[in-house]
């Protein structure tokens, strides 16, 4: 969907990992080297074809998560490229990176756009080549389906929130950037399938958590809960209105239920 970007997805299916982690690998067209986003599992096959996509000058990290960074050591082993990453617990041979940073390589600019929310950590990357419009990788702060989880012990609900907020705004102006006339903004997530208009995206992942939210009030006014004075929920509260307002999802993915209802009550506990 873009010429600047191909995907490459790990063999880690999950309920976590939808149908896998995907990595990418980005040059500008006629550029030798390439960069590599999310190097993904620790598996030798993925990270084998990585390799081969190269040669890779660079490795990107959007967050912390093992689907996307176990198999960063390996891929810096292979390539010798450095891995820069939010966090500097994954960086190997590369500075870490921080928000309104430029990266320039493989003929691109990438511009590093801090999102936490998920985690702490999470970054997007907005991936620019002359003559062509501008696409955004968004990690695991928006998926190609479903929704994130708010992930302990650094997400927050707040910085989520405020994150799409920046994220809309940003897919609205790359759209209309006047070079490159563009309808929407393309983006390309670190599970599912690519979304062709991240504004989109991002309103409805708001609507959604908004919805939740209301959710949330109703199930704790069904509770009837004493006054605790603004306390952190307890683990029975946490669990009593995960069986109220996620009654109907898969076992699977109530571990990851449970660590957004506790940001989603800590978020309501500071309005």
């Amino acid at each position: 969907m873009s010429p600047v970007v191909t995907a490459l997805r790990a063999e880690n299916p999950g309920p976590m990992t939808l149908d896998g982690t995907r990595s990418y690998v980005l040059r500008a067209p006629g550029s030798t080297g390439a960069v590599v986003v999310d190097p993904g599992p620790d598996d030798a096959a993925h990270l084998g074809r990585l390799a081969a996509a190269g040669p890779v000058e660079l490795v990107l990290v959007t967050h912390r998560h093992a689907d996307h960074t176990a198999g960063s050591p390996g891929l810096h082993a292979r390539t010798g490229a450095p891995v820069r990453a939010a966090d500097p617990a994954h960086c190997h041979g590369g500075s870490p990176l921080t928000g309104g940073e430029v990266v320039e390589a493989a003929g691109l600019r990438i511009e590093v756009v801090a999102t936490p929310g998920h985690t702490a950590d999470s970054v997007c990357l907005v991936v620019s080549a002359p003559g062509l419009a501008p696409v955004v990788l968004t990690g695991d702060t928006v998926l190609g389906r479903g929704t994130t989880v708010i992930a302990e012990p650094d997400g927050s609900l707040r910085q989520y929130l405020a994150s799409l907020d920046l994220l809309e705004h940003l897919a609205d102006e790359l759209a209309a950037r006047d070079e490159v006339p563009a309808s929407s903004t393309l983006a390309f997530p670190g599970h599912g399938e690519p979304l062709p208009d991240l504004a989109a995206a991002v309103r409805a992942y708001r609507a959604h958590r908004l919805e939740r939210l209301d959710q949330v009030r109703a199930a704790l006014d069904s509770l009837a809960l004493p006054d605790d004075g603004g306390a952190r929920p307890s683990p029975d509260v946490t669990d009593a209105v995960v069986g109220l307002v996620y009654a109907d999802v898969d076992p699977s993915v109530l571990p990851a239920a449970r660590q957004t209802v506790r940001a989603q009550l800590e978020y309501l506990s500071e309005a």
